[in-house]
């Protein structure tokens, strides 16, 4: 993973000064509120319901093993315990004293880590496909071009005031694991007429408000060529883009407003002014940046370990982790293993500072000292070798985060709702919790297979509820809190499978129903499945008729 240059160091080092000083004079008084927010938001400090809240970033969700390790600390000396891994591969912690913020700033300093960037109007953290580099069905390694994305739109002057925020997204495989079609930009690696190595950028997604699914913009970009095609995108926003209305602002309205032709003329036109000579990343600098990513030497006696294949034929708990959370590696004898963040219980994507203390210790054991997050707010570790699988599976176990529940209906998208957020309108991560209880026998939820359930407190969409394969969108009808339900998104998977928007079922329900109501759209598609058929194949087969006849006939 890349590291700190001494510009880095000294760059990060000055930013934790300069906000020391304002946030002393917002303390005396010298500043106000409104004049001290941008200067926190800029810092990724915002203020919610109780306290403030501090996002970090996390480069395409990439950590090294002494960065969650710093993260248990500040978990522990700074917050109440825990931080919330989120849909942007960030980690958050909703518990911070204003007057501690530049200390905890420093200490992040101390491992490469900052919260730069993760809040304003401005290019957020870019993130990936958390297999990145290790997925069978992978093209490209994506990562050296997050990185070379990541400084180039760091502090850039001209895109620090976008008309809204920006969030872009790379995939580099047959199967899109970073949502790239709900993004404002996606870049999906493929492969050009003559069979070289291109991207498809897709341009205009994204959830909230008006939720939109992002169009074809170009189709075999070279992949030099990425960072100044973005570019072109961003002046053509910067320029068009709506500032005098929030909610018109983001770049999927004017692509819808242009319509993606035109918008394409625009950018080809902006990108036409960028001597062809210079639209190529310098082949040494993606050589360099690239080199930092192939750090793994994999060891060609590791497939002949078959020792955890005896144990799952004795152990029905093991068998059943190994068939939900350990996924195949691109090397015959490694696996990628997910941590579960969704124990029952506990709040989906929080991890506990004890829990981020052994993570650190497996990844530094077993993983080459590396930690991966997912947009699904789960972590996993991508090099365990065959050998190590028992060992790491015992560790986890013991620490919470073995629970077989990934990619089922237990293994939920939730955002902080109104336990914490200040613009949520209803609760969310005691829903879930509901939900989870509901649906707590393993063996159920393996015979339900993969079902996606995305849950937000409030219609910007952090929890991606327009993208579930049952979607809940909490909402405050008349001073109560109710939910709307709806059924047959995805995030899109692959040509065969695009990302579309879930439909709404029909009027709100009450907080209590709302785990009855999942209950009887299961029920549903248990009755209407076909051999083989996900909950989505059966959405896409039947129609959203028969689930919103059983919910609301």
């Amino acid at each position: 993973m890349y590291r700190y240059d001494s510009m880095d160091t000294r760059l990060v080092r000055e930013r934790v000064e300069e906000f020391r000083g304002q946030v002393q004079r917002r303390v005396a008084g010298a500043l106000s509120e409104d004049e001290f927010r941008p200067l926190r938001l800029m810092n990724g400090l915002y203020l919610q319901r109780h306290a403030y809240m501090l996002r970090i970033a996390i480069p395409y969700g990439l950590l090294s093993a002494a960065q969650v390790r710093k993260l248990g600390f500040v978990a522990e000396r700074y917050d109440r315990g825990f931080g919330h891994f989120t849909t942007r591969q960030n980690i958050q912690f909703n518990w911070i004293r204003l007057e501690d913020t530049p200390d905890l700033l420093g200490h992040l300093a101390d491992v490469q880590m900052h919260a730069i960037q993760t809040s304003g109007n401005c290019v957020r953290n870019v993130s990936s496909d958390p297999e990145a580099g290790v997925a069978g069905d992978e093209l490209l390694d994506v990562r050296p071009y997050c990185e070379l994305l990541r400084q180039y739109k760091e502090l850039h002057p001209e895109f620090m005031f976008l008309p809204r925020k920006f969030k872009v997204a790379f995939s580099g495989a047959d199967t899109d694991r970073a949502a790239t079609a709900v993004h404002d930009v996606g870049f999906r690696a493929t492969r050009d007429a003559a069979g070289a190595l291109a991207w498809r950028v897709y341009v205009g997604g994204g959830l909230g408000r008006t939720p939109r699914v992002a169009q074809l913009v170009h189709d075999s970009l070279p992949l030099e060529q990425c960072v100044s095609y973005l570019e072109a995108i961003l002046r053509v926003y910067n320029l068009h883009g709506r500032r005098d209305n929030k909610y018109k602002a983001r770049i999927k309205i004017l692509v819808g407003d242009l319509g993606v032709s035109a918008f394409r003329d625009e950018v080809e036109a902006e990108w036409a002014q960028v001597p062809e000579a210079e639209r190529a990343l310098p082949a040494a600098a993606v050589a360099r940046v690239a080199a930092m990513f192939d750090h793994v030497a994999y060891d060609p006696a590791a497939a002949a370990v078959t020792t955890h294949r005896a144990r799952a034929e004795r152990d029905p708990a093991f068998a059943r982790w190994l068939r939900t959370n350990v996924r195949p590696h691109k090397v015959a004898g490694y696996n990628i293993v997910y941590l579960s963040l969704k124990h029952p219980g506990r709040p989906p994507g929080d991890a506990s500072s004890d829990q981020l203390y052994a993570i650190a210790d497996l990844a530094e054991r077993f993983n080459h000292g590396y930690v991966q997050a997912t947009y699904t707010q789960n972590l996993l570790l991508q090099y365990v070798a065959n050998a190590d699988l028992e060992a790491v599976y015992a560790a986890l176990d013991a620490a919470g985060l073995a629970t077989p529940n990934i990619g089922t209906l237990h293994d939920l998208i939730c955002c902080p709702g109104l336990d914490y957020c200040s613009l949520a309108n209803a609760t969310s991560i005691g829903v879930a919790q509901e939900i989870q209880a509901r649906f707590d026998d393993p063996d159920e939820l393996e015979d339900i297979g993969p079902l996606s359930l995305h849950m937000s407190g409030c219609i910007n969409a952090c929890g991606h509820h327009h993208t579930g394969h049952i979607g809940i969108l909490g909402i405050d009808k008349r001073g109560e809190e109710a939910y709307q339900i709806a059924v047959g998104g995805s995030p899109g998977v692959d040509d065969a499978a695009p990302a579309k928007v879930a439909r709404i079922l029909g009027a709100a329900v009450t907080r209590a129903d709302v785990p009855e109501v999942i209950a009887l759209l299961v029920a549903t598609y248990r009755e209407q499945r076909n051999p083989g058929e996900t909950f989505l194949d059966t959405v896409d087969r039947v129609g959203v008729e028969p689930f919103k006849e059983r919910v609301y006939g």
